[in-house]
């Protein structure tokens, strides 16, 4: 009996999953465990295993192509088995795949030495008529509804065929002038197709904002005990020391202080966090993604700087896996190292506040009567107004600045 492969649900966010690469080709073996293609979600390409022994019948998308959250993916089985009922259940419901591309997807999926004019299961192997354009039903929905010609587009598919790759590769590629007059300017522009993390990041921050009354506190750091400190740090540990590492340890000490900023509101409670998780926020190049470091307030500022510094890589090379980025209580956004003195970050749900970090900028400042030359940190909390007050979030921030302006109190 044919076994199926929905597309898993393989993060918290995750509503669909691309095809980064199938590993094993319709037709092979495969086996229980064996690794059968990589999934992009919106926050890593990660491993998928097969479930089941058996041959790969069919594969729901060509590499590239995305699939729903519990769609068909695979379909793994007997050689010659018919499995042209379990596409038909799985197809007739999407608005991409026409009742004649249904039955070509069975003939396309199918391997050829299982199927002949007088096959018992009604699949007929036809030669493609000549000057028939070899695309799959996705990309040539996604023509269709772009206007694009599919004589101009290469394909790199199995003999050929156009996928969904090569449509997304013609539009990052090319740009599209309204005018071409030589002898004057021409209007032009480039589409994009918008990836699965980028999708994720702008669904999620948008209910964020739009559900979550946000208010701001912004306030100034002095941050010349903690170069100080820092300086005499990196001068003997093997580990070198980030102002971001003070950061996350301050923050961790205070939450511990304030643990109504350490919360969550959850429609009919607000859920106060027993632990503290910080998420620190890391530009990819597709958008955002936040690593978590749990348990902060345990750990030495040697060990957030070598956490941090690692599942920075690993979010970089999209080798995050869900631990790395579920469970936070907390939000870091710096983007001092940019030369932005302050900015407001929108709040990373479920969290109820998001720290965002601005430059150490060389100002006068006045200390014991006198203007002398300061460093000083602009700092901005962004609150949600369901949990949080402004007395709450104010408290918090003048326990972080004792911290960061006495950092010798994180050490003890």
């Amino acid at each position: 009996m044919a076994e199926i492969m929905e597309m898993p649900k393989l993060s918290d966010t995750m509503s669909e999953g691309v095809v980064a690469a199938w590993h094993k080709k319709i037709g092979e073996k495969v086996k229980s465990g064996e690794l059968l293609a990589e999934v992009e979600t919106d926050k890593a390409t990660m491993e998928l295993e097969s479930y089941f022994d058996g041959i790969l019948l069919y594969t729901g998308v060509e590499q590239g192509g995305a699939v729903p959250v519990g769609k068909l993916l695979a379909i793994i089985g007997k050689e010659g088995e018919d499995i042209a009922s379990i596409i038909s259940k799985y197809t007739k419901d999407s608005p991409l795949v026409s009742e004649a591309d249904e039955k070509k997807l069975v003939v396309e999926n199918t391997p050829i030495r299982e199927v002949s004019a007088s096959s018992t299961n009604g699949i007929h192997l036809n030669p493609e008529p000549e000057g028939r354009i070899k695309a799959s039903p996705l990309a040539k929905a996604i023509a269709k509804e772009k206007g694009l010609n599919l004589n101009i587009i290469s394909g790199t598919g199995e003999g050929g065929r156009i996928i969904k790759k090569d449509i997304d590769s013609y539009f990052s590629s090319n740009t599209f002038e309204t005018n071409s007059y030589p002898s004057t300017p021409s209007e032009s522009f480039t589409d994009t197709p918008v990836s699965q993390m980028r999708k994720t990041i702008a669904r999620r921050l948008s209910e964020s904002k739009f559900t979550a009354p946000h208010f701001y506190l912004t306030m100034d750091i002095d941050m010349d005990k903690a170069i100080e400190n820092r300086n005499a740090i990196n001068t003997v540990s093997e580990s070198k020391i980030s102002f971001n590492d003070f950061i996350v340890k301050a923050v961790a000490n205070a939450l511990k202080k304030h643990p109504k900023v350490n919360s969550s509101f959850l429609n009919d409670k607000i859920r106060t966090y027993n632990y503290v998780h910080i998420g620190v926020a890391v530009a990819v190049d597709e958008g955002l993604l936040v690593p978590v470091i749990r348990f902060a307030d345990t750990k030495s500022l040697s060990q957030i700087s070598k956490e941090t510094k690692n599942l920075a890589q690993k979010a970089r090379n999209k080798q995050l896996q869900p631990q790395d980025w579920e469970g936070n209580t907390f939000t870091i956004s710096n983007l001092g190292m940019y030369g932005i003195e302050s900015f407001t970050a929108i709040i990373n749900p479920p969290d109820a506040c998001i720290m965002a970090i601005g430059g150490i900028s060389q100002v006068p400042v006045i200390k014991n009567g006198q203007v002398v030359p300061g460093n000083i940190m602009k700092v901005t909390l962004s609150c949600d107004h369901r949990v949080v007050d402004g007395a709450t979030g104010s408290e918090f921030l003048l326990s972080f600045k004792q911290f960061m302006e006495n950092p010798v109190l994180l050490l003890l």
